[in-house]
């Protein structure tokens, strides 16, 4: 009778037990308390709670929305940005030692034309090719060494490693074939997507994985090493705002250069003890220094440069034009995926 006489709960107009079948609030059936299940809320509890599920809602929905977005560019949809920096950074001693060590790279490649024209020259003409045989490797060392000073990223070594395997399984599958090389192509694509740096290991690192494979492992060895060293340098020093189809010409005009410097360079590097003593194109240590060079240049142009170092510039020409775009896509992405930019980080429970 007492709880007959009790009022009725404000804002409820009905009794407790009538909206719960029969049950009492605290049976937790269908008609529970209006505080637990909210079948019967009041206004202040509504407004809470629709409050609080929009603010959900809204998480949720931004959420989604920056995972969508972060899909989006997973796949391609949202174009990321460039490499900010090289992933193989040149410090500026770095690059001094790099400006030194091409000076006297570039003398023993053209020391015959810096030779004397005296007596003295003529008897040291044999033991000169042998003396840079030796100090090529030494100055390439050192250049490898100053540029590995500052660490580099595992990430890197990671995929240097990859790209010199691939590059050379590519050599064996057009070398000694009518001057066609397939190892050139995919270094001017890879020093012009990760920097300069990256392109100068790459090109000496490759060079020497392929004469491994080709058995061309020899005293021509560093010097081919520094040549295609020198090869992908450039291609990462090429200018950075030239994209889409500019870029794919550039860089395959980039390739036909490349391919007649390695030809010309390393010509230079044998023509003195290779075309004889006595013939119309043997290096003359005794000559003057725009004598040899007159015959050098029919030396190469002869035995080379309409031959080998054409057949490997059409290499490079078409295997760009024709691979370029693909290849720079994949070699880009790769670089995003990575991400060569983003600090190495650790968290707090990766520090206990």
């Amino acid at each position: 009778m007492t709880d007959l006489l009790k009022p009725e709960p404000e804002g409820t107009g009905e009794p407790p037990a009538v909206g719960g079948a029969g049950k009492s609030p605290a049976a937790g059936g269908a008609g529970e308390s209006p505080a637990a299940d909210g079948a019967g809320k009041s206004p202040v509890i509504d407004g809470m709670s629709e409050s609080r599920t929009g603010e959900g809602t809204s998480k949720s929905r931004t959420a989604e929305g920056a995972g969508g977005s972060r899909t989006g560019r997973e796949a391609g949809s949202v174009p990321a940005p460039a490499l900010r920096r090289p992933v193989i950074r040149i410090r500026p001693r770095t690059w001094l030692v790099l400006l030194l060590a091409s000076l006297a790279g570039l003398a023993m490649f053209f020391w015959p034309l810096f030779a004397p024209p005296q007596p003295a020259a003529m008897a040291h003409s044999t033991e000169a090719p042998l003396l840079f045989i030796v100090a090529m490797p030494v100055l390439l060392a050192v250049v490898l060494a100053e540029m590995s000073s500052g660490g580099i990223d595992p990430k890197v070594l990671a995929l240097l490693g990859v790209l010199s395997a691939v590059n050379a399984g590519l050599r064996p599958l057009g070398a000694g074939t009518a001057g066609i090389e397939t190892v050139f192509f995919l270094l001017v694509l890879a020093g012009r997507v990760f920097g300069p740096g990256f392109g100068f290991v790459l090109g000496a690192v490759s060079l020497f994985a392929s004469a491994l494979l080709t058995a061309g492992v020899g005293p021509w060895l560093p010097f081919q090493m520094v040549s295609s060293a020198w090869i992908g340098l450039g291609a990462g020093l090429l200018p950075r705002r030239v994209t889409g189809r500019a870029e794919i010409a550039m860089l395959a005009a980039y390739g036909v250069f490349a391919a007649y410097f390695f030809g010309f360079i390393m010509n230079m590097w044998f023509w003195p003890f290779t075309a004889g003593i006595d013939t119309q194109l043997s290096f003359d240590p005794g000559a003057s220094v725009p004598e040899n060079l007159h015959t050098f240049l029919i030396f190469t142009l002869t035995t080379s440069t309409f031959g080998w170092d054409t057949g490997r510039a059409l290499t490079n020409l078409i295997a760009i034009l024709l691979t370029g775009p693909a290849v720079l896509a994949v070699l880009r992405r790769a670089s995003r995926r990575a991400a060569f930019d983003a600090p190495v980080t650790f968290s707090a429970a990766a520090k206990r």
